[in-house]
């Protein structure tokens, strides 16, 4: 789960990390109120999406005046941000923050997040603050420095002093950045975080360290451990389908594709996928149903596919286990009747009651095409495909 700048900021705050005095506005008549509580310019206003480049697509800006500031913000509540990241898609602005500018003399970066390949949480520390720290170590590998922390001990101060040495970071600055990596990695751990990082941790004027920029995503699986942290949740800022599959427990993330997927586990959910992508055409989704679906989950999955304008064929593939194959059928057949499908649906079954699961889609005088395995199932895809373009 991701929540906004402003609200990372506050957690920050909790764990005694300087941050610039802001505050957030709704609409141009809160932001000239800050105005006057701050004490006039300069004032940096910043959209609160859930994306970074907000610089770069104009949701960042120095106000000089409480005319601009009005104009601006107006300009920006209500509107839609397009970054590189959002791809085309743009997320919707319903606030901004805003805050004293601050006189800034080197940027920094500094991040915690988890290492699968060492099965551990890293540090990671650079001197290219304000950049994505994707593109610093794509060409720069050499400014990236990163401390894998052991579990059992957790950050040590030798692992904080080697990474800012090695960083080239002024040595003088190695106790109060100290402080914050702790802080910053004990919010980490406490939260469940998956990914907490400042970008950037600057040193002012006055050679006080603030975070300038912050961003916490945290793992989803965690959440119920932490009710403070789930009430930050703006589904605003989500897509519309993966909201609406989360209330029925699916497990679904909207792609850009052409092909809609159900399948029940998430391994077989991504060879499904490569399948998909072998004969030539994209999937539109990732959907696990799960082991434990139920016929009335199968039909809301189903919906969900259907409501995607992006999704030409469904393929379905069922494993047959917890999830048995007559109640995907069921499913499938109850919502084919009530959705009035009209677009080609390819179905392969395998596993428990496979046969009863069969004979369910074979009565429904439906026009399901079942394949008798993944390779079947994909050349129908293929061929359903084709078939519509001629159309």
């Amino acid at each position: 789960m991701k929540i906004h700048e402003y609200q990372a900021k506050n957690l920050l705050k909790e764990y005694g990390i300087a941050i610039p005095k802001g505050e957030v506005a709704r609409d141009s008549e809160e932001a000239l109120a800050i105005w006057g509580y701050m004490g006039g310019v300069p004032l940096v206003v910043k959209a609160q999406v859930h994306s970074g480049g907000r610089g770069k697509a104009g949701g960042i800006k120095v106000i000089q005046s409480s005319y601009e500031l009005r104009y601006y913000v107006s300009s920006l509540i209500g509107s839609m941000l397009f970054t590189e990241q959002t791809k085309g898609e743009g997320k919707p602005i319903d606030c901004v923050l805003i805050e004293k500018a601050i006189k800034v003399k080197k940027e920094l970066y500094l991040g915690f997040t988890i290492d699968r390949t060492s099965a551990c949480v890293s540090m990671i520390v650079s001197t290219e603050g304000g950049i994505e720290i994707e593109k610093v170590a794509a060409h720069s590998p050499e400014k990236v420095i990163i401390q894998n922390i052991d579990p059992l001990l957790g950050l040590r101060n030798f692992q904080i002093t080697r990474a800012i040495l090695s960083a080239g970071i002024d040595p003088r600055y190695t106790r109060k950045i100290g402080a914050i990596s702790k802080a910053l990695y004990r919010l980490f751990v406490e939260k469940d975080c998956s990914l907490a990082e400042i970008n950037p941790l600057v040193i002012t004027e006055e050679d006080d360290i603030i975070a300038l920029d912050a961003k916490i995503n945290f793992d989803d699986n965690a959440l119920f451990r932490h009710p403070d942290i789930l009430s930050l949740r703006d589904t605003n800022q989500e897509n519309p389908l993966e909201v609406r599959a989360a209330r029925y427990n699916l497990n679904y993330i909207k792609l850009k594709g052409n092909v809609g997927c159900m399948v029940n586990g998430a391994g077989l959910a991504m060879a499904t996928m490569d399948l998909i992508k072998f004969v030539g055409a994209e999937p539109a989704n990732f959907l696990d149903v799960g082991g434990g679906a139920t016929s009335k989950m199968i039909e809301e999955g189903l919906k969900i596919l259907v409501s995607d304008r992006d999704v030409k064929v469904i393929l379905i593939n069922i494993f047959g286990g917890i999830l048995r194959c007559d109640t995907l059928a069921t499913g499938v057949v109850e919502a084919a009747r009530h959705l009035k499908i009209d677009m080609p649906m390819i179905i392969r079954l395998e596993g428990t009651n496979v046969e009863e699961g069969r004979r369910i889609l074979a009565g429904s005088n439906l026009a399901f095409t079942v394949a008798k395995d993944m390779g079947e199932a994909a050349e129908k895809v293929a061929e359903a495909l084709k078939s519509r373009d001629k159309a």
